[in-house]
């Protein structure tokens, strides 16, 4: 059973009086009367539409809002709907809300839809983020519909981006992930996914929420458990991915929450990881990419300043924590001009490696390991973008392909430094 302590008496009762449900979608808000709207009303029709027969709820978690968001949430009518989608369903849809907190964290939020959904022993349940503005009632079908028809365990999301969109994810995330743990899963580190209530219930009894909120990206710390745990993986093209998410300022926060966690999840898992060889797609519904090729700005020097000026500035730390090879063929990449500066492939996957296994080592403080990556991940940002600033889809494609293969390759060098030296 989860822990009640994450529930309030008010919420239970609630949750009591909606009663056990097939359906479960959490909406996580802070702040979000402006999109909550469309984006629950999105979610209203694609349950008519798609389930008009299940019992099913929806549930705000919000993180302390003052702008009347659960508000919003709650007071969405589905009659209008109704009589739009020409559909009478036979069960009610309702909406409840609860406050965690007077500030916002996905790791609480995400915790307290898991506790829900094992009390009211939801069978399939989606988490959609409220910013979603591309969001469509068929997400609630692509989320849902393997979960609750097809056995799925866990649902990833596949988004449409713009080539220069996503690169943590696509240079970083994405590799790592499948080369550490062997499976294709384009979108590791998601903001809507779909789950089975038994996996829910088993991740919540997991040791992630033991560490500080906001210290750690559970929704990350989830994919991973789903595949390390034996549970049956899919992913669901979902269409554009809105602009706005997933672009935090704090660039040093985006890391801790994703590289800090594949960077842990090493010690927990080693040994899921250190046995697996390879990759293997993973059931996919529609197209496994697409990209739009719109012309966008990007400030590559500033890109190439900031490398080649941590590089510079961190020398005595990035010593404690690559090898001297690796570290001399930076500071020769960093010390080139704009037209020749370009950060390779495998020496890309050989920093990333040495970096994972002085974070294993505590070599120092983890935090300033995680800290230290971010200069040196604004210089692959700067290749990766020359790189392909005039590519098709199909040539950027081919581009992140070939980096997850030469992470794979350089697998067992990760196992070399893991316990050795540098």
């Amino acid at each position: 059973m989860a822990e009640e302590s994450i529930l309030t008496d008010d919420f239970i009762r609630q949750l009591i009086n909606v009663g056990e449900v097939d359906l479960l979608v959490g909406l996580p808000t802070h702040n979000n009367a402006k999109t909550a709207g469309p984006v629950i009303q999105a979610i209203q029709a694609g349950i008519l539409k798609c389930f008009p027969r299940e019992r099913t709820a929806i549930l705000n978690v919000d993180g302390g809002s003052r702008d009347g968001t659960p508000e919003v949430v709650t007071g969405a009518s589905i009659n209008d709907l109704r009589r739009a989608y020409n559909t009478h369903a036979l069960r009610t849809l309702p909406s409840i809300s609860t406050r965690y907190a007077s500030s916002p964290s996905s790791e609480t939020s995400l915790h307290t839809i898991l506790s829900a959904a094992e009390l009211l022993r939801a069978k399939a349940c989606a988490v959609i983020s409220p910013e979603s503005l591309n969001i469509e009632p068929e997400w609630m079908a692509r989320l849902l519909r393997p979960v609750y028809q097809d056995n799925a365990d866990f649902v990833a999301p596949i988004y449409r981006r713009h080539k220069f969109e996503g690169v943590l994810v696509s240079n970083v995330v994405y590799p790592m992930t499948r080369a550490l743990y062997g499976q294709k899963i384009r979108e590791p580190y998601a903001s809507e996914f779909g789950f089975s209530g038994r996996f829910g219930s088993r991740f919540l009894t997991q040791h992630v929420w033991r560490h500080e909120p906001g210290q750690f990206g559970t929704e990350l710390e989830m994919t991973l458990n789903a595949i390390t745990g034996g549970y049956t993986v899919s992913q669901s093209f979902l269409g554009m991915k809105s602009r706005s998410e997933h672009h935090p300022d704090d660039l040093v926060a985006a890391m801790r929450q994703t590289v800090g966690v594949l960077f842990s999840s090493l010690e927990t898992k080693f040994t899921s990881w250190s046995a697996s060889n390879g990759s293997k797609p993973v059931s996919t519904i529609g197209p496994e990419y697409e990209m739009t090729l719109d012309p966008v700005r990007v400030n590559r020097r500033r890109l190439k300043q900031m490398f080649s000026g941590g590089v510079a500035e961190l020398e005595p730390i990035l010593r404690s924590i690559l090898s001297q090879s690796t570290l001399s063929a930076l500071q020769q990449i960093a010390a080139l001009d704009e037209e020749n500066c370009r950060y390779p492939a495998e020496l890309w996957a050989r920093t990333v490696y040495e970096f994972a296994a002085s974070h294993h080592k505590s070599v120092m403080s983890r935090d300033h390991i995680v800290q230290a990556f971010v200069p040196l991940y604004r210089g692959r940002m700067f290749t990766f973008l020359v790189e392909n600033r005039n590519a098709s889809a199909e040539e950027i494609e081919n581009s992140i392909e070939a980096l997850c293969r030469e992470f794979e390759r350089s697998k067992p060098y990760l196992l070399e430094v893991w316990n050795g030296g540098k």
